[in-house]
C-alpha cells in the first residue's frame, strides 16, 4: 500500500465512491482497486476475490443495543482488501451515523487541532480520503487521544501520506498558520543548504556549550508516511536507505544497525548517549500508529565517529543528524549539509526523490516539522540565567525554545538546557542556524553577567 498516485483525495460519500488503488511497495505493480461506497468496501469487477470474515446474521441477544439503521448484507462480508494497515477500522460504519454523533469530545484539549476542528469542519471532511485511504479520523486520532501538554501546545494531528496536506487542507492550513507564526497558504518556503552562508558559529564558548547538533527529517516520495505505511513499505524504505547510505565515504562512511538485532543493553546505551531514538513510549508514536510492528525495519546508521547519524522509520522515513561535543556549530552544520546533499543525490540515482513542494517545503509526518524540518540545538550550561524570571521571555524574543537536559518533559540537570530554534517553516536552514548561533552568544553573555551579580536588563533583546 502506498500513495504513489498524485492528485488530491476524492469525497468518500454515499453515491460518490472514493477509489483507493493498492500497489506494490514503492514502485511495484498496480493491484486491484478498491471502491469505498458509502463506507462499504466493494472490489471492482474482475478483481480476484479477497479473503473475507463472516459476521453473524443476528448478534447474540442482549449483547449490543440496536443500531439506529439496518446494515445491507454486503457489509457483512467486508473484503480484507479494504482494511488499512492502521486506521479507524470502524470508519465504514461511522458514515452511517450523523457527523455530530461521531465528533470527538475536545472540551478539555490543548492542541492546535482542537482549536481548529469544529463540528461543521468535521462534517465537511470526515467522508474524504487520500488516494491511499487515509481519513480525517486517522489525521486527528493522536490529538483526540492526547489532549495536550501543560506547558507546550502540541499539534494534535499527523499526515498519513503526501496528499494529506492537500485533501485535508481546510484543517491543516489553519493549524500550520497557527503553529508557524502566521504562515499563510499563499506563502512559499525557502531552502538554503550552503554552510558558507552561515556567519560565525565556530567559536561558541565550550565552557558553556557542551555539545552541538543539527537534525532534519526526510520523506521518500511514493510511500505512505509512518502513521499509514505497511510492513512491506517500511521494509522497502529500510532497504533503500541502507543501500544508499552504504555509498557514503570519507568521514561520512559508516554502517547500519538494525534495532531488532540489538540487545536491550545496546539499545539503552545508544539512547542514553543521545544517539538513538527512544523506545516507542511517546503518545505521538503510539496513538498515531507510527509504532506498529516495532522494532521491525527500524534502525540507526552512523559514521565511524558517531558524528553523522540517520534514524530509519521512526517518526519519519529518515532523520538525518549531525552532532559533536563542544561549540563548533559551523563544523556540525557543514557536515550536516554535505551529508544531506549526498544522501539526496544517492536517492535520486535510484529514481527516488524526497517529498517537497514550494509552499510547505519538505513534507514530514508532523505539521510542526514542515519546511526545513530542521532543529539546531546546543546543550548549554545556564545555571543562573535558567533561574531568572526573564529567561522564558528572552528565549521567545530570540525565537528559541528550551527543553530539559534529556529532551522534552525532562528537568535541566545541573542547569544544562537543550536550546534550539523554535521555527521550522518560512525560514531557510541557514537562517535558523544563524538564529541559534547569535542567540546562544547572547545567552552566554547574560549568564556571565549574572555570575558577577550584574543586571541583564540592557541585554534583553527586541523581538526577532
Amino acid at each position: 500500500m502506498c500513495s504513489n498516485l498524485g492528485g488530491g483525495g476524492l469525497g468518500m460519500t454515499p453515491g460518490q465512491p472514493c477509489v483507493v488503488r493498492w500497489r506494490g511497495c514503492g514502485r511495484g505493480s498496480r493491484g486491484p482497486a478498491v471502491t469505498l461506497k458509502g463506507g462499504l468496501g466493494v472490489l471492482q469487477q474482475g478483481a480476484p476475490a479477497p479473503p473475507t470474515w463472516p459476521l453473524p446474521s443476528t448478534p447474540p441477544q442482549g449483547s449490543f443495543p440496536a443500531l439506529p439503521f439496518s446494515l445491507p448484507r454486503p457489509a457483512a462480508r467486508l473484503p480484507l482488501a479494504a482494511a488499512m494497515p492502521f486506521s479507524n477500522s470502524h470508519n465504514a460504519l461511522k458514515l452511517r451515523f450523523p457527523a455530530e454523533d461521531e465528533f470527538p469530545d475536545l472540551s478539555g484539549h490543548n492542541n492546535h487541532m482542537a482549536k481548529v476542528l469544529t463540528p461543521e469542519l468535521y462534517a465537511e471532511l470526515r467522508a474524504k480520503c487520500t488516494p491511499s485511504g487515509f481519513t480525517l479520523d486517522d489525521v486527528i486520532q493522536t490529538g483526540v487521544d492526547n489532549p495536550g501538554h501543560p506547558y507546550i501546545m502540541t499539534v494534535g494531528c499527523v499526515a498519513g501520506d503526501e496528499e494529506s496536506y492537500d485533501v485535508f487542507k481546510e484543517l491543516f492550513d489553519p493549524i500550520i498558520e497557527d503553529r508557524h507564526g502566521g504562515y499563510k497558504p499563499s506563502d512559499e518556503h525557502k531552502t538554503d543548504l550552503n554552510p558558507d552562508n552561515l556567519q560565525g558559529g565556530d567559536d561558541l564558548d565550550p565552557n558553556y556549550v557542551l555539545s552541538s547538533r543539527v537534525r532534519t527529517g526526510r520523506s521518500i516520495r511514493g510511500f505512505c508516511l509512518p502513521p499509514h505505511c505497511s510492513r512491506g513499505e517500511r521494509r522497502a524504505i529500510e532497504k533503500l536507505a541502507v543501500e544508499a547510505l552504504a555509498s557514503l565515504d570519507g568521514d561520512l562512511a559508516g554502517r547500519y544497525y538494525a534495532l531488532k538485532t540489538m540487545t536491550e543493553a545496546e539499545q539503552q546505551q545508544l539512547i542514553d548517549d543521545h544517539f538513538l531514538f527512544d523506545k516507542p513510549v511517546s503518545p505521538l508514536l503510539l496513538a498515531s500508529g507510527m509504532a506498529r510492528d516495532w522494532p521491525d525495519a527500524r534502525g540507526i546508521w552512523h559514521n565511524d565517529n558517531k558524528t553523522f547519524l540517520v534514524w530509519i522509520n521512526e517518526e519519519d522515513h529518515l532523520r538525518v543528524i549531525s552532532m559533536q561535543k563542544g561549540g563548533n556549530m559551523k563544523e556540525v552544520f557543514t557536515r550536516f549539509c554535505n551529508g544531506l546533499t549526498q544522501i539526496e543525490t544517492l536517492f535520486k540515482s535510484k529514481n527516488y526523490e524526497f517529498m517537497w513542494n514550494p509552499h510547505l517545503g519538505y513534507i514530514l509526518t508532523c505539521p510542526s516539522n514542515l519546511g526545513t524540518g530542521l532543529r539546531a540545538g546546543v546543550h548549554i550550561k545556564l545555571p543562573h540565567l535558567g533561574k531568572h524570571e526573564k529567561f522564558p521571555e528572552v528565549l521567545k524574543r530570540l525565537r528559541l525554545q528550551k527543553r530539559g537536559t534529556g529532551g522534552v518533559d525532562t528537568a535541566a540537570v545541573g542547569g544544562v538546557f537543550d536550546v534550539s530554534n523554535a521555527d521550522r517553516l518560512g525560514f531557510s536552514e541557514v537562517e535558523l542556524v544563524q538564529m541559534v548561533v547569535d542567540g546562544v552568544k547572547l545567552l552566554i553573555e547574560m549568564e556571565q553577567r549574572l555570575e558577577q551579580g550584574q543586571a541583564i536588563d540592557d541585554l534583553v533583546p527586541a523581538q526577532k
